[in-house]
């Protein structure tokens, strides 16, 4: 009885292992073939020209060898963009709570030049994570780094007040020490979510040319 219950155990144990091989072998499939669409859109690749709330010119170069979690948003946003800045500094501080894994870089761009100056947006950044770098430029330059990643951007009409709302798309990029974008987060993503996909993505990561 003890013989056919070890190989009994030995049998089951052996179908799990297969069937965790089989199912970390099409996660990884999965993965590389999203890392490929990704690619594909080139959303990124064109780069940007802009500078950070010190007034330093600052563009994607400047971002290679980091990984980067990007978001686009604008200062006077009622709500969406607080509370996806604050989701992105959360899933920032779940990953440095890992000593073992690489820092991330949280990124804001404007999509409201007009108003997000470098001083409005040194004030409203300090909220969400002390590391937190913020990018504004001259409209066509927020133009070219929107359309860089294809995030689309378009003001709303202006009240009495000239008050007005940007509609824009609400989605956080992660970019590899590449400057590959590795995927894209919407709203639906948490901030547990959003950590462990980096971590997944670093784990996985090979340097161009290796």
């Amino acid at each position: 009885l003890r013989q056919r219950l070890a190989i009994s155990g030995a049998l089951v144990a052996l179908a799990a292992a297969g069937w965790l091989h089989l199912r970390q072998q099409k996660q990884n499939q999965q993965r590389s073939k999203h890392l490929r669409q990704l690619r594909e859109l080139g959303l990124g690749s064109a780069g940007f020209e802009l500078r950070d709330t010190s007034g330093r010119p600052r563009g994607k170069r400047d971002l290679l060898g980091s990984w980067v979690l990007l978001y686009f948003g604008f200062t006077h946003c009622p709500d969406v963009c607080p509370e996806e800045l604050e989701k992105l500094g959360e899933a920032v501080r779940l990953l440095e709570e890992r000593s073992e894994l690489p820092p991330v870089l949280p990124v804001f761009i404007t999509v409201d030049p007009e108003r997000d100056d470098e001083e409005a947006m040194r004030k409203y950044l300090r909220e969400f994570h002390p590391r937190l770098v913020g990018l504004t430029g001259s409209a066509e330059r927020v133009r070219e780094a929107a359309a860089a990643f294809r995030v689309y951007v378009s003001a709303g009409p202006r009240d009495e007040l000239g008050d007005y709302v940007v509609d824009h798309s609400v989605l956080t990029f992660l970019l590899d020490p590449d400057g590959i974008c590795r995927e894209c987060y919407g709203r639906a993503s948490t901030a547990q979510e959003v950590a462990r996909s980096v971590r997944g993505h670093m784990e996985s990561y090979e340097p161009l040319g290796e």
